[in-house]
């Protein structure tokens, strides 16, 4: 048994959950209303299963003489605020980063861990992609995990003697209060477009979510934005964290320039300092300056020793994070590019970068885009998606990307509808993603990339439920090697 002391009265409990089917003898539950279904139905399950306190947000009519409970207004904060106490308060014992917007959280995640494990110091990243802790690894099943499990996951942090962690912050998590509870001594706004509108149901309130993790933001932390962004300054119009900028169009505390782009390199300027580092595309170009700015501001500490020659150093070290812009040549001797864009905006900043490398090549070839749409997600970007890839390549090829529970022919049909019948003589259908790559690798003879875009690092292909081993990169190093 532990003792917790919340809402003013203390607890005895030997565990906490939201969970009925996970709760064991003396634990706390806290009902939640979810997406799918309502923790307070589960009450009695809970009790049944060893619950002894009952942390609820609606009225319980028929109360147990034998339990506690407690009512709250928000049940969804309560439980961050409790798993957080549970774990003691893990945030506010390192500093924690969250990093939130539509596209680029991944990469500068994980640039800005890997920047500081480099440093020598101890650290932790939570991203899409993998969960670290120091150098072990945790897989990762969401963006931001749910309160127990994230709280969970610092503790861990703090155990190894981790000094810095590193967040992805979904809009998801804001509503949902899964960060609730936390301490951050830093965010970062990357951009705004259009996504998950098929749970905030407008462009408005997805906005609103992600502002509203600034809005919480402490006095003693930074808020870093990007100023380029029309969304960008209004992230910080209520926060009381100390305001930061990064720019390449106008000033800022950082501001960028691109000097040369190669397909294996961008030649730039941070603060007028040159660098080249070995990433591609102003998308990217972008990440690394929120890298940079965020590095300098945890590094302004006077414990920290490290200056921005050594920061800009680093960076132009690092490599690509994966699945992002990762390329592969053929013997052929064109090159395949696998990338997670599965957001319009995403999709047009990688062929943006792609087009411009490419027409600056005296040997210029064409451009072939295999894309897709993910199942019982926002209908409305899949004409959108469509057209964008027709309009920035030679050729496109629309196939299956996680269809979930709905019929890949149906996605396919709903990308397709947005095309005129000109931009249809431009596009193949082909329902087989493994055979949509293939087939733009045999139409390659003639063509100098092929972008294969929406899953990147995701090693499965969501079908009805199950997840079917899928990698794209280990598909084209296949198709390649044979």
């Amino acid at each position: 048994m532990m003792q917790l002391i919340f809402k003013n009265q203390t607890i005895d409990i030997s565990g906490i959950h939201f969970d009925s089917r996970k709760i064991e003898s003396g634990y706390l539950f806290v009902a939640v209303k979810g997406t799918q279904s309502d923790g307070h139905d589960y009450i009695g399950k809970a009790i049944e299963n060893g619950a002894t306190v009952i942390v609820h947000q609606s009225p319980v009519v028929d109360k147990n003489s034998n339990i506690k409970y407690i009512q709250v207004n928000d049940s969804a904060k309560a439980l961050g605020e409790i798993a957080s106490l549970w774990n003691g308060e893990p945030s506010k014992k390192l500093k924690l980063v969250g990093i939130t917007g539509t596209n680029g959280k991944t990469t500068i995640v994980t640039l800005l861990y890997m920047i500081f494990r480099k440093l020598g110091y101890n650290a932790g990243l939570l991203s899409t992609v993998c969960n670290y802790i120091n150098e072990t690894e945790i897989p990762a099943t969401h963006t931001t995990p749910d309160p127990i499990e994230l709280n969970n996951l610092l503790a861990q942090m703090v155990a190894a003697g981790c000094e810095y962690a590193f967040m992805e912050v979904s809009s998801h998590s804001v509503v949902q209060q899964r960060i609730a509870g936390l301490q951050f001594a830093g965010g970062i706004f990357t951009n705004l477009t259009r996504d998950h509108l098929d749970y905030h149901n407008t462009f408005e309130a997805y906005r609103d979510a992600k502002k509203s993790f600034f809005d919480q933001l402490p006095v003693a932390a930074f808020a870093l934005t990007n100023k380029d962004d029309k969304n960008g300054e209004f992230m910080l119009q209520n926060t009381k964290a100390v305001k930061h900028t990064y720019s390449f169009q106008t000033l800022a505390d950082f501001k960028g320039r691109i000097l040369e782009s190669h397909f294996d390199s961008t030649l730039m300027t941070i603060n007028d300092a040159e660098i080249l580092t070995q990433f591609v595309g102003k998308f990217n170009a972008y990440n690394l300056l929120a890298v940079y700015g965020a590095a300098v501001l945890l590094c302004r500490d006077v414990a920290c020793k490290v200056s921005t020659t050594d920061i800009l150093t680093l960076l132009s070290t690092l490599q690509s994070v994966s699945g992002r812009f990762q390329t592969f040549r053929s013997s052929d001797g064109y090159t395949a590019i696998v990338d997670y864009a599965h957001t319009p905006d995403a999709l047009v900043n990688v062929l943006n970068a792609i087009k411009i490398l490419n027409d600056a090549l005296p040997d210029k070839g064409n451009i072939i885009t295999v894309v897709g749409c993910g199942g019982n997600r926002d209908k409305g970007k899949r004409p959108i998606m469509a057209k964008e890839a027709v309009r920035l390549s030679d050729r496109v090829i629309l196939t299956s990307d996680n269809p979930r529970f709905e019929e890949p022919e149906a996605i396919l049909d709903d990308m397709f509808a947005g095309l005129d019948d000109t931009e249809r003589r431009q596009a193949l259908c082909i329902t087989d993603r493994k055979e949509a790559i293939r087939t733009a690798c045999m139409l390659a003879q003639q063509v100098y990339v092929i972008l294969i875009a929406g899953k990147g690092h995701e090693y499965y292909q969501e079908i009805k439920g199950v997840k079917h081993p899928f990698d794209d990169r280990e598909i084209v190093q296949e198709i390649f090697n044979s």
